[in-house]
């Protein structure tokens, strides 16, 4: 299988189930393809004994007050846990909030928490001043680090392990099955943001205990939702996670799920041609001479590529690039500036493309595959490769005409 492939396949086995996944089923008199948006915040009920057996269903997918999720949640929910091979899933107000709820559940003051170097920034922010003023430990272990190190790091009371594979800022892929070998063993749990591999990286196989995504990136798909999920693949995990999200008022609104399940219907063929195009570029990007390394995991040169190929199925349409360090962070300014088919914005995962300076804009206690030069991450949306390269190509020609 050529690395093009490769990168879109497994995107393209998802698209049948992607179609037919929480689809209302037909009826004799007929029935519309979509479900139906169901606003609201009260829900009546018959009987004072109905609404009563009815909030004690708090772990079903039922109507029992807006606050806890509404029909279109609940039928979005079973799609993401059916995507991610997990039994239940509870949708929440945004990615950040995906990776902070399950946080606040399952630590409390007294536990340790060591994270991966390469987390998503606000995860970090959050866990530096939030789990730190509850009383909660904080460390750090490299991506790259082997399973002596990371053993090293676990302390008596580490609580959960939380790693981010590959980082969205420097694409580091860790060994996930390792990862889960060493918590699992020290008493602790696994979490794992699954946003970059959502449907092409099945976290429960591999030892997660609780996946998170930002629903805002593949499966809405047109940049106009905030959404999160957070699913598992064990009752238990389950009972705390879902009152932990009752308890903090944790829930999306009906529109953004009715959008992001619209958006899941297409995300197969949407990624499988964004991905094919990025490592597209990505290669090209490889010949050019102002360009010292990119950094897409399907790419030999990445840090963990063996990871990916072991453990992925897919790849992907967001990558990084480090220039050469006779560049400075001005001169990659000017060349992202003069971009026209690029947006500058902080996202990604939508049908546009965009690019973002990535130089400091995580802290690291580590070594950063990034700290040699400036560097920048590329998302590469449906927009022509031909046009995207010519663009790249005008602007990376300003880097030497200064």
């Amino acid at each position: 299988m050529t690395d093009e492939n490769r990168v879109s396949a497994g995107w393209l086995k998802l698209a049948s189930s992607l179609s037919h996944v929480a689809r209302p089923q037909a009826t004799e008199a007929g029935t519309y393809v979509n479900l139906p948006l169901e606003r609201g915040s009260t829900v009546v009920f018959p009987s004072l004994d109905a609404m009563q057996q009815t909030g004690r269903k708090r772990y079903e997918h039922v109507s029992i007050y807006g606050a806890m999720g509404s029909p279109t949640q609940h039928e979005l929910e079973k799609a993401i846990a059916t995507i991610e091979g997990g039994t239940d899933t509870q949708i929440v107000c945004s990615g950040l909030a995906a990776c902070t709820t399950p946080l606040l559940a399952f630590l409390k003051a007294g536990d340790h928490c060591l994270l991966a170097d390469n987390v998503y920034g606000p995860t970090r922010r959050f866990a530096e001043n939030m789990l730190k003023r509850f009383g909660v430990e904080i460390s750090y272990f490299p991506p790259c680090a082997d399973a002596a190190t990371i053993t090293a790091l676990m302390r008596p009371n580490t609580r959960v392990v939380f790693t981010e594979s590959p980082g969205s800022h420097t694409f580091e892929v860790q060994d996930v099955a390792m990862l889960a070998e060493i918590a699992h063993a020290h008493g602790a749990l696994l979490f794992f943001d699954n946003t970059w591999g959502f449907g092409i990286f099945a976290p429960f196989k591999h030892g997660v205990d609780v996946s998170i995504q930002a629903l805002t990136k593949y499966p809405a798909g047109h940049s106009d939702v905030i959404a999160g999920a957070v699913t598992v693949a064990d009752t238990r995990l389950w009972h705390t996670l879902r009152d932990a999200a009752i308890q903090m008022g944790q829930v999306a609104g009906p529109d953004e799920c009715w959008l992001t399940l619209r958006g899941l219907r297409t995300m197969g063929v949407r990624l499988a041609q964004q991905a094919k195009s990025a490592l597209h570029i990505a290669k090209w990007l490889q010949t050019r001479p102002e360009v010292a390394r990119v950094l897409h995991p399907a790419l030999p040169e990445c840090p963990g590529h063996t990871y990916w190929k072991r453990d992925f199925t897919g790849a992907g349409s967001l990558f990084g690039v480090v220039l050469k360090a006779d560049y400075t962070v001005q001169d990659m300014q000017r060349m992202i500036d003069a971009l026209k088919m690029y947006g500058i914005g902080a996202s990604w995962g939508g049908y546009e493309s965009l690019i973002l300076p990535t130089t400091g804009g995580i802290p690291r206690s580590s070594e950063s595959p990034v700290q040699d030069g400036p560097a920048f991450r590329l998302q590469i949306g449906l927009e022509s490769p031909d046009d995207l390269i010519a663009d790249l190509e005008q602007g990376l020609q300003l880097l030497t005409s200064k």
